[in-house]
C-alpha cells in the first residue's frame, strides 16, 4: 500500500541524517574513494571505523572527522588480504563502536606489470587476496552477524573494468568481476534482512591517478558520455543511496558510477 502524500513528504524531510544511529566500517578508508565515503557517512550521522594497512593515516582522518562531525570515528590497522586479520578487525571495531550495521569493502590494489606473461604468481595472488578473499571473508563474518541481529548493509566497491577488461589490468579486473559475483551470492545468502550491493567505479582523480598519462586519459575520455574522469566526492551520492533507507528494495545490484564509460562504444 502506498504511503499518503503527507507520510511520503515527512519521510523525505526526516532523511537529513540517513545513517543516524548506524555504525559503519570502511576498508581502505584513509584515502581515495574510501576516504570520501567515510567522511560522507560520518556527516550522515554514522559512527565510522576507518581501516587500512597504515593506522597513522586512519588515525589522522579519524581525529579530523570526529572533530568536524561530533561522531565517534576510530582508526584500525588491518590487511584485508590476510584471512585471520579480517576476523580480528571486525571484533576490534565492534568492541570499540558496537555492532557493525554497514560494511564497505573498498580496499583494493591494482599493481602494474610489463606484460601478461610476466605476471608473477605473487602479484596474482596478492591482487585476488585483497580484492576478493578479503571482501569474501569480511562479508561472510559481518553478514552473518548482521542477519542474526535483524539486518544490515554491505557495499562493495568494484570497477567498470570488470565489464571492460584490458591486457593491462587483467588480474585486477578479473578479481573485480569475482567481487561482482560475490555480491549476488551474499545478497541471496543473507537476504531478506541484509542487503548487498556494488558500485562499479570508473576512473576517479584520486592519488592513484597521479601516475596516469594525462594526455592519454583525456584522449580516452573524449569517447565517454561525460568526457572526463570523476572527482572523488562524486562517489558519495551512490554510496549514501545504497547504504541508506531509500534503497530498501535494492539488493544484488551493480550500479555504475563511471561517467558513462560502460555505456560508451
Amino acid at each position: 500500500m502506498s504511503a499518503s502524500v503527507t507520510e511520503a513528504v515527512a519521510a523525505v524531510r526526516a532523511d537529513t541524517a540517513p545513517l543516524a544511529g548506524r555504525t559503519a566500517l570502511v576498508t581502505g578508508g584513509s584515502r581515495g574513494l574510501g576516504r570520501e565515503i567515510a567522511i560522507a557517512f560520518a556527516a550522515a550521522g554514522a559512527d565510522v571505523a576507518v581501516a587500512s594497512r597504515k593506522k597513522d593515516a586512519c588515525a589522522a582522518l579519524a581525529e579530523e572527522l570526529s572533530a568536524a562531525t561530533g561522531r565517534r570515528v576510530t582508526a584500525h590497522a588491518a590487511h584485508v588480504g590476510q584471512w585471520d586479520q579480517v576476523g580480528d578487525l571486525l571484533d576490534e571495531v565492534e568492541h570499540e563502536l558496537g555492532p557493525v550495521d554497514v560494511l564497505v569493502n573498498n580496499a583494493g590494489i591494482a599493481p602494474t606489470y610489463p606484460s601478461l606473461d610476466q605476471v608473477s604468481e605473487e602479484l596474482f595472488d596478492k591482487v585476488f587476496a585483497v580484492n576478493v578473499k578479503g571482501p569474501f571473508r569480511l562479508t561472510a563474518l559481518a553478514g552473518r552477524r548482521m542477519a542474526g541481529r535483524g539486518g544490515g548493509v554491505v557495499l562493495n566497491i568494484s570497477s567498470m573494468g570488470s565489464g571492460r577488461p584490458t591486457a593491462g589490468d587483467l588480474p585486477y579486473t578479473a578479481a573485480k568481476a569475482a567481487l561482482n559475483t560475490l555480491t549476488a551470492g551474499f545478497a541471496q545468502e543473507y537476504g531478506p534482512t541484509v542487503r548487498v550491493n556494488t558500485i562499479l567505479a570508473g576512473p576517479f582523480a584520486t592519488d592513484i591517478s597521479r601516475s596516469w598519462d594525462p594526455d592519454a586519459v583525456a584522449a580516452m575520455a573524449r569517447s565517454w558520455p561525460l568526457e572526463r574522469v570523476g572527482e572523488p566526492a562524486e562517489i558519495v551520492g551512490a554510496a549514501l543511496y545504497l547504504c541508506g533507507p531509500h534503497a530498501s528494495y535494492t539488493t544484488g545490484a551493480l550500479l555504475a558510477v563511471d561517467g558513462g564509460r560502460l555505456a560508451a562504444p
